[in-house]
């Protein structure tokens, strides 16, 4: 294959091949409007590449999620979510003394100025976090006096900042909701104990720490470290491409975030599975629903993957080892196993290729951990965090970027002369 031609009337249009290195290629439309005066047409961008990026491939055909090349199972069953944030944004995984360092780093920052901290005082109680912890990263760029676009030697520095205040942002988020205390983080604690112990922690007590938790969260945070093109990503690089910081342009991507069509599914999943079992009726005839059309099957289904999602996968082993022990949570877990075993072997989901998606199941460990539906999405972008700076970081770094500038087909009225007020 090389590279395609487009003709239009009399003008003929060769189109360059960009070769991927894994996935489908792309050709290269730049010069499309000016040599034809014509745009292509994609609603929702489906068949558009908007970048070339190194970060992460996903084949939705085969089920294959890999960061920088290494599979999702691998990262998820051997390395910590410190050393996956690592390798998202710098490239490599990292050895001891780089891990070291980035750690140190970045627990530097858990610490945040004691004026941010005032800020959630002022905030309504029971606001939800997850626009609290976008007005707060939006806060934290103005405790920074130097862009890292225009000051390329800040970069780590606000890669390290982000990283080690969002979790302390969102832990004071969900304190503030519920009229806690917000606690100090330490410096003894690792990257998630901090933030687990500062969500449900108070200064009364030592808190308890539940090991099978920590590895469980750890575990979410790298499925959840980065995930390619989605709505949030293209934000933050939307933003990014107009000279904004790493700060903005990562709270604008929390704000794409918590829409519920991108993060909020996983809280469907869970609504879904308490009706089928305040019902009474049982998945067989929920499923009947489903096919008639009336009710509808969250947390199958997914715009890239026409496969099982590797992620669900990953999930549903530590869904079944914590809830397990869990009383009320077992019993969701039973139907949440039988929905999906019943759709698996349902001819129905089988020719729509309807597999399980990684939402399926992480809202009831969220929900198991204590975490209230509300704190669902800020969970995903703490783990989100290191794919949406890794991404800012490659784009800022390419010297063919342009600010993004999406075309538009016009098809309102045309061209008409002004009537004055007393002729209308």
């Amino acid at each position: 294959m090389g590279n395609a031609v487009f003709t239009h009337g009399a003008v003929r249009l060769e189109l360059p091949m960009v070769r991927a290195t894994a996935g489908n290629n792309g050709y290269d439309i730049t010069k499309l409007l000016a040599r034809t005066g014509e745009t292509t047409y994609d609603i929702g961008f489906g068949s558009t590449a908007a970048c070339k990026s190194a970060i992460t491939f996903i084949d939705g055909e085969a089920g294959v999620l890999r960061y920088r090349g290494y599979p999702i199972e691998q990262l998820a069953e051997k390395a910590s979510f410190m050393e996956v944030a690592y390798l998202v944004l710098y490239g490599e995984l990292p050895n001891a003394e780089q891990l070291d360092y980035f750690n140190c780093a970045i627990n530097g920052y858990h610490l945040i100025d004691e004026r941010l901290k005032e800020m959630f005082r002022s905030a309504p109680r029971r606001s939800h976090p997850m626009p609290l912890l976008a007005a707060a990263i939006n806060s934290l760029s103005t405790f920074v006096y130097t862009n890292p676009l225009i000051d390329p030697t800040d970069l780590d520095g606000a890669t390290h900042r982000l990283m080690g205040a969002v979790p302390t942002l969102a832990a004071y988020g969900y304190k503030n909701s519920i009229g806690q205390p917000m606690l100090y983080p330490l410096d003894s604690e690792s990257y998630v104990e901090n933030f687990i112990r500062m969500s449900f922690g108070v200064p009364s007590r030592p808190y308890p720490f539940d090991e099978e938790i920590i590895k469980a969260l750890d575990v979410l945070l790298i499925l959840h470290a980065d995930h390619e093109q989605n709505c949030s990503t293209s934000t933050v690089r939307l933003v990014g491409s107009s000279g904004a910081n790493v700060y903005v342009s990562v709270a604008a991507g929390v704000n794409a975030l918590s829409g519920p069509l991108h993060g909020g599914a996983n809280q469907a999943v869970l609504e879904m599975l308490a009706h089928i079992k305040r019902d009474g009726g049982g998945v067989n005839r929920f499923v009947e629903k489903v096919k008639q059309r009336e009710a509808k099957l969250m947390g199958f289904g997914h715009r890239i993957y026409k496969n099982y999602d590797p992620r669900a996968a990953i999930v549903k082993q530590h869904a079944d080892a914590i809830l397990r022990h869990r009383t009320g949570h077992d019993e969701l877990l039973d139907i949440a196993l039988t929905l999906e075993d019943t759709a698996l072997n349902d001819p129905y989901f089988q020719e729509r290729k309807l597999y399980p998606n990684v939402d399926f199941y992480t809202g009831l460990i969220y929900q198991a951990m204590g975490f209230p539906v509300d704190m669902f999405t800020v969970l995903f972008a703490i783990g989100r965090l290191p794919g949406w700076i890794a991404h800012w970081r490659e784009q800022a770094a390419d010297p063919t970027m342009k600010i993004g500038r999406p075309r538009q087909i016009y098809v309102g009225q045309a061209k008409r002369d002004f009537v004055p007020l007393d002729q209308r």
